[in-house]
């Protein structure tokens, strides 16, 4: 089985890959295949999201004690891109190209910044502080 690193990592380039195949789309004028992206990615998002905030984050603060601490900032960059999450369904549904390009470029830069942090701090601290438990967090984490 992947650590908690390798697993959330992989999940990163999923949805950043969706990201670029939307940008994509849009770019060509592939409205359909666009709206259907936008879904797709959204959709592994918020999975990503809640894998994070329903599992691993009170997992890692249960066993660590810290709860003002990685896992506070991560929670509001989360809030941050579901709000783009927004702003992208509304370019989608109102095929505005030049607006939802802004949107994912926005989008793009907040969430390499996100990653950058989780997968070099938070996601290292995760596997080295559940340690035995992390198996069973992973499998968790997979049923969301």
């Amino acid at each position: 089985m992947p650590t908690i690193t390798e697993y959330m990592t992989a999940d990163h380039r999923h949805c950043d890959e969706t990201l670029a195949s939307l940008e994509e789309a849009a770019q060509q004028d592939d409205w359909e295949r666009a709206g259907a992206l936008g879904k797709t990615f959204v959709d592994a998002m918020e999975r990503h999201i809640s894998m994070e905030e329903d599992v691993l984050f009170p997992a890692f603060e249960q066993q660590t004690g810290m709860t003002m601490g990685p896992t506070v900032i991560m929670r509001e960059e989360h809030k941050q891109m579901r709000t783009l999450f927004l702003q992208l369904q509304l370019a989608l549904d109102g095929k505005e190209g030049d607006e939802l390009l802004d949107t994912t470029e926005t989008l793009l830069v907040l969430m390499q910044q996100h990653n950058m942090k989780e997968e070099g701090i938070l996601y290292p601290m995760t596997d080295q502080q559940l340690g035995a438990e992390a198996e069973q967090i992973l499998g968790r984490m997979q049923q969301v």
